[in-house]
């Protein structure tokens, strides 16, 4: 109980900036688009993190993600694999669901089929669900939800990683004394 309360004492860091509930959700549902682009980040997998130096990137169409967790709520749906497809039923309110591929374990991987800005969602090649007419249709899913495994690098996404990287890199450095500093500083 009482780390909640020194949660809630902390002194705000910036007084220019609200911490109104009311007000961050207003600006979180009237994002304009570029805005979104970056709410709508995914972390990248343990690989690509270490390759890249870069721990997420916002998500775009043909990334390979690889579903964490994610909520439905009410209803059924369906989890396709090549060989594969498995019915799941919920029957309470929200479960929240392990993304299962193949024969019971490890988590869906697919390609991301469209990146919806509008309701905070990406559609994945193979997480789809049915509805009552006997159509099948993309689940959406929020994008914090997955990992990237694969991204479709061209040369702009290049440079966004290459300027993450040094970002990252530079932080590191920061607050570090290098002998020659010292020595400078000292004469």
């Amino acid at each position: 109980m009482c780390h909640y309360l020194f949660l809630y004492s902390i002194m705000k860091l910036n007084p220019f900036v609200t911490s109104s509930r009311r007000k961050n959700r207003k600006r979180h549902f009237n994002a304009p688009s570029h805005i979104r682009r970056k709410i709508m980040s995914s972390p990248l997998s343990k690989e690509l993190r270490q390759k890249y130096n870069v721990r997420s990137m916002p998500i775009r169409k043909d990334d390979e993600v690889q579903v964490m967790w994610f909520v439905l709520l009410r209803g059924s749906f369906f989890i396709a694999d090549v060989q594969h497809v498995r019915r799941i039923s919920l029957t309470s309110l929200c479960i929240y669901i392990q993304v299962v591929r193949g024969h019971y374990k490890g988590q869906q991987i697919g390609k991301v089929v469209q990146v919806y800005r509008k309701k905070y969602v990406i559609y994945i090649e193979r997480v789809q669900r049915e509805k009552a007419n006997g159509t099948t249709v993309h689940v959406g899913i929020h994008p914090s939800k997955v990992v990237i495994t694969r991204l479709k690098l061209d040369k702009d996404r290049k440079k966004i990683l290459e300027r993450k990287a040094k970002s990252r890199a530079d932080g590191k450095e920061k607050g570090k004394y290098k002998e020659e500093t010292i020595e400078k500083m000292q004469e």
